[in-house]
């Protein structure tokens, strides 16, 4: 690295956790990728916080979830927004990159773009103009001039809709070595009750509640009632909650009272055991359920929508709310929302996949042409920083 050039000024923004994630491994990859220095300016979270970014705020207050938690905080992200516009414009950066949260990210770009015209805009992670609101796809071409898809199906959306040019690059967790090795763990364990060699006395069910603190009280009466049942229903089961450690105490005081005592992990190590041991899980849908597709764990689909999203549910578009449906382009993974979202219809469906049934191991083979279709040639990030790079030189990228 030539320490004496000029640095590389990237203004990045990230309201999730996946987006602070995808974030770390882009400024990572340029760093590879640049003979020298990268600067920094924007919002992020412990990932981004550790390559060397000073976030403007605590990216925190981004993770909010419901149109309901959305509208309430309105006055708050309105000071957000304002102060993130005047950070960026005031860098003068050679790019910006935004990730994800667009109801905070697409603010900040409109209004940048006003005031830097000149300046490069990528948005990484597709809007979900395939699921809802597709106008917002060719509104993006006003302030976002290319965007990094992480999905392999968004690049025919977006170019059916008028939007901005495309580049799939991929998803982190694709390539994510830890997850592969959970994944290969799955196909040994997987092989081995297929060939009769081996049959686990105890079952491990995963509960996955969310990230956020919103859908955690709404999913967990649900949830403490599918493991009552489940636990009725065979003696052999236990359940683990993985989550992370900032509401692992939220966690803990929710489960405290159950009567299926689940383990609550936080360590990534301990995670990563309980992955590798799971036989299914139930999740909140999110990218959750692409993790537990591509690490080959049988799962259900659960879902609590807030008063206010009830009212705009006949805007969504989607046949399903799924990652690995959507991919799969046909159902794989069963959902359950607000009225279907029975205890009982849930725990029935989980103990056909615990065990070696033709449910569970058409689930598994689906699973394997979701991984298959997920596959790039290279890492996301770097293919990312590729494309980065190509704009803010203003090299010809079209969509890929």
């Amino acid at each position: 690295m030539n320490m004496g050039a000029a640095p590389f000024k990237l203004a990045i923004i990230a309201g999730e956790v996946s987006g602070d994630n995808l974030g770390a491994d882009l400024i990572a990859a340029l760093k590879r990728r640049l003979e020298r220095p990268v600067e920094l300016v924007g919002v992020g979270g412990p990932a981004m916080l550790e390559q060397g970014l000073d976030s403007i705020f605590d990216f925190q207050e981004l993770s909010i979830i419901g149109y309901s938690a959305v509208l309430s905080s309105l006055p708050r992200l309105a000071v957000r927004i304002r102060s993130t516009i005047a950070a960026i414009v005031d860098a003068r950066p050679d790019v910006l990159v935004i990730i994800d949260s667009p109801a905070f990210t697409h603010r900040v770009a409109a209004a940048v773009r006003k005031r830097l015209p000149d300046l490069p805009v990528i948005n990484y992670v597709c809007p979900t103009v395939w699921a809802w609101k597709p106008e917002r796809a060719h509104a993006m071409t006003a302030y976002v001039d290319h965007v990094l898809a992480v999905y392999p199906f968004e690049k025919e959306f977006l170019a059916d809709l008028g939007g901005p040019p495309l580049t799939y690059v991929g998803h982190r967790l694709a390539s994510d070595p830890s997850l592969l090795a959970i994944a290969s763990e799955q196909a040994t364990r997987r092989r081995l009750v297929e060939s009769g060699v081996s049959e686990e006395k105890e079952k491990v069910c995963l509960i996955l509640p969310g990230s956020r603190k919103g859908e955690i009280r709404a999913l967990m009466p649900d949830l403490e009632r599918c493991a009552e049942i489940l636990a009725s229903r065979r003696k052999n089961i236990r359940f683990v909650i993985p989550t992370l450690p900032r509401i692992a105490d939220e966690i803990e005081r929710q489960t405290k009272g159950w009567s299926t005592s689940p383990e609550v992990v936080v360590h990534p190590e301990a995670k990563k055991t309980a992955l590798g041991r799971a036989d299914a899980a139930i999740a909140a849908s999110g990218t959750v359920l692409l993790e537990l597709a591509l690490a080959g764990i049988p799962c259900v689909s659960i879902y609590r929508l807030d008063g206010v999203a009830r009212l705009l549910i006949n805007r969504v578009t989607a046949w399903t709310a799924a990652l690995p449906n959507f991919i799969a382009d046909y159902p794989v993974v069963n959902e359950y929302i607000n009225e279907s979202l029975r205890p009982g219809l849930i725990a029935r469906r989980i103990e056909r996949l615990i065990d070696n049934t033709t449910e569970r191991n058409q689930m598994l083979r689906d699973f394997d042409l979701v991984r298959e279709r997920m596959r790039t040639e290279r890492p996301s990030a770097d293919l990312a920083a590729e494309v980065v790079c190509e704009l803010v030189n203003g090299e010809s990228q079209g969509s890929a």
